[in-house]
């Protein structure tokens, strides 16, 4: 019978990172499960994006805006880096409006009470004269993993409207690295080391726990669909137990004397 791990720790953990250690690994899986936990992590955890954008005086992705150091460009860019939390499932809008000689930064959006920002600090553009002026209008919806704005695009897109490339995901980065260690007298089992960064919106340990949970739920339906023998052979025995016991004569009583 393959042995089972020890429970997994925290080994060390700072900001929106962690460090995760799991120790006893039947030789082997060490790299299955963190390769499995690494995928599910990356592309399945949900987050929150800008999907669709307007800019006043930019009717296309490559248009320049008077009085404004960054093209239309590097500003969605800049949009695309800009880390949400939703409260809700219904798809948010967030407005950004400033003039003059300043640095736009994601604090400027004014956000509805079901909206937060992660990385507030992030610049977006760099407003050089004073008659200078932007205005933003963003679409946030939730979302996993990466879609590419043609798989969202149903039909035809608003006027001035910029869909966006969204990248939905919450985590940063996910490495692994797996270890020899003794258990016993051998020393080929393995130590996994996780570490995980995420962008502020979700603990490392959260997100940690609805990967495994993702996990568990898909196992769960194949394990209904193929239980264990022993339950098979169990009620199988049972059956014909009973099939014998229908079948066996009473015992005759001799009367007392």
């Amino acid at each position: 019978m393959i042995s089972l791990p020890t429970k997994p720790k925290i080994v060390k953990k700072q900001g929106n990172r962690a460090i995760f250690q799991i120790e006893g690994l039947f030789p082997g899986y060490g790299i299955t499960i963190g390769n499995t936990l690494r995928r599910v992590l990356l592309s399945s955890l949900e987050g929150a994006a800008i999907v669709q954008v307007k800019i006043k005086g930019a009717p296309h992705e490559f248009s320049t805006i008077s009085g404004i150091l960054e093209d239309a460009v590097v500003i969605l860019m800049n949009l695309k880096k800009v880390r949400f939390k939703l409260f809700t499932d219904e798809p948010q809008t967030a407005v950004l409006s400033v003039k003059g000689v300043k640095e736009a930064t994601a604090k400027d959006f004014k956000l509805s009470s079901q909206t937060k920002i992660a990385n507030p600090e992030l610049h977006i553009a760099s407003l050089t004269k004073a008659s200078a002026s932007l205005n933003i209008e963003a679409v946030i919806e939730k979302g996993t993993g990466y879609q590419p704005s043609e798989m969202r695009q149903s039909g035809k897109s608003a006027v001035g409207a910029l869909p966006l490339d969204a990248i939905f995901t919450p985590i940063v980065n996910v490495s692994l690295k797996v270890e020899n260690m003794r258990v016993g007298k051998r020393t080929d089992f393995d130590r996994l080391i996780l570490e995980v960064e995420t962008d502020g919106t979700i603990l490392p340990e959260k997100a940690m726990a609805e990967a495994i949970e993702i996990l568990r739920k898909h196992y769960d339906i194949l394990a209904k669909e193929f239980p264990k023998e022993e339950k098979e052979e169990k009620a199988a025995e049972k059956k014909t137990t009973k099939k014998a016991s229908k079948k066996k004569p009473a015992k005759k009583t001799t009367p007392k004397k």
